[in-house]
Order: C-alpha cells, then sequence, then structure tokens
C-alpha cells in the first residue's frame, strides 16, 4: 500500500472551492435568497389538536413594529422597523446592522376560528395561534376496516 501526502495548498483550497460549491450551494441559496434578498423571516408551522401555531423568527424588533391582518381568507403579517438617527460627536466606521421591513401572506381555511386568532412577540420570536373550529377538531375519527 502507497501513502502519498499531498501538501499543496492551492489545490486543498481549489478542492474546497468546487466541495462548496457543489455540495453546500443548494442548501444555503435558498435560505440567504429568500431572507437577504426578499426579505422574508423564516417560518416554522405546527399543527395541533386545538389550533396552528406559527412562529416568525423576526429578532430585533418590538411588538410595535408588527401589524397582523386578517382579510377573507388571507393572514397577512409585516413589520417595519424605522432606523434612528443618533447624533453625536461618535465617528461611524462601519454599519452592518440594518432594519428591513417584511410582509408575510398566508392563506387561511374554514377550519379557523378567525375571533380566536393571538398573537405574542417574545425574545425575537413572533408567534400566532390560529384556533381550529371545534367542527374541525373532531373531524378526525378511526375508521375500521371490514
Amino acid at each position: 500500500m502507497t501513502l502519498v501526502k499531498v501538501n499543496n495548498p492551492v489545490a486543498r483550497s481549489f478542492d474546497g472551492l468546487f466541495n462548496e460549491l457543489f455540495n453546500e450551494f443548494p442548501a444555503t441559496f435558498g435560505k440567504t435568497m429568500r431572507e437577504d434578498v426578499l426579505g422574508f423571516p423564516p417560518v416554522n408551522i405546527f399543527e395541533k389538536d386545538n389550533h396552528y401555531h406559527l412562529e416568525l423568527s423576526v429578532p430585533g424588533m418590538d411588538k410595535s413594529d408588527f401589524t397582523v391582518n386578517l382579510e377573507g381568507k388571507t393572514l397577512t403579517v409585516s413589520g417595519s422597523k424605522k432606523e434612528e438617527k443618533q447624533e453625536g460627536t461618535e465617528k461611524l466606521i462601519r454599519r452592518e446592522f440594518s432594519h428591513k421591513s417584511f410582509k408575510r401572506s398566508f392563506t387561511v381555511d374554514d377550519k379557523i376560528d378567525a375571533s380566536g386568532i393571538l398573537a405574542k412577540y417574545e425574545n425575537g420570536i413572533l408567534m400566532l395561534d390560529l384556533p381550529k373550529k371545534e367542527e374541525a377538531k373532531n373531524a378526525s375519527r378511526q375508521i375500521s376496516i371490514q
């Protein structure tokens, strides 16, 4: 058996570049495109027995920065953070913090009790609970096979 060790940093970095492009690029591109270019915050949606639970990751905002509207069957969540001008004697060398506005819409079906929708903002997560109507809760049942 022959063991060959290559100490060529150019070849190693070239291989690493191709590895990143072909193996990691598709997984990260969608997230970057959605969050950075389109400005959509990521969302998790859970279905529970009595309600649907949505979590939007929107750190750095206050609860007064959000607007949640239900119009017909469309639930729209939007947020906008205004940049505050700071006056002082400090010289800003680099600014990487930015505040973007966003707007996400979700289609709500007839199973949702629109009057009972609740929203809460805590630790950078906007949480929405969409309760199911009583008939939607009882819709599932076991069917026997004959």
